[in-house]
């Protein structure tokens, strides 16, 4: 069916959006604010990925894979807040950095959403190669 949609590639193009706006975003973070607020970026963008890959497993077990307990899903979160956490009250690196770095995720599944826009509108999906 040619105009299914692939949620695989879609997921891989994501992380791939994910780790080009992490790097640029860093870059620009660095270059405007210095190395603790770059380095905070760097941590929430970590988080994101973590968070991405983790909300990848939990869809996949709802597709008919092995599906996680819910203990092991409130101790992911639990850990992220954890850390979250530990960042904002007793690191010197400034919270607000580490919140613009979470926001990647969201950052690279807008550019997701986009491509698939272009593509809809050009009624082709030969955007395999992305």
């Amino acid at each position: 069916m040619a105009d299914a949609f692939d949620y695989e590639r879609a997921t891989l193009r994501i992380a791939r959006f994910m780790g080009a706006v992490a790097v640029a975003g860093a870059l620009a973070v660095w270059l405007a604010a210095g190395g603790k607020w770059a380095a905070g970026f760097c941590l929430g963008a970590a988080a994101a990925w973590l968070n991405f890959r983790w909300l990848k497993r939990l869809v996949d077990a709802l597709g008919g894979g092995r599906a996680p307990s819910g203990l092991r899903l409130a101790l992911r979160y639990f850990l992220l807040g954890g850390s979250g956490y530990v960042i904002v009250r007793f690191s010197a690196i400034p919270a607000p950095a580490v919140i613009a770095g979470m926001l990647v995720l969201i950052a690279a599944i807008f550019i997701e959403i986009l491509v698939e826009w272009v593509y809809a509108r050009k009624r082709t999906l030969d955007h395999q190669d992305l």
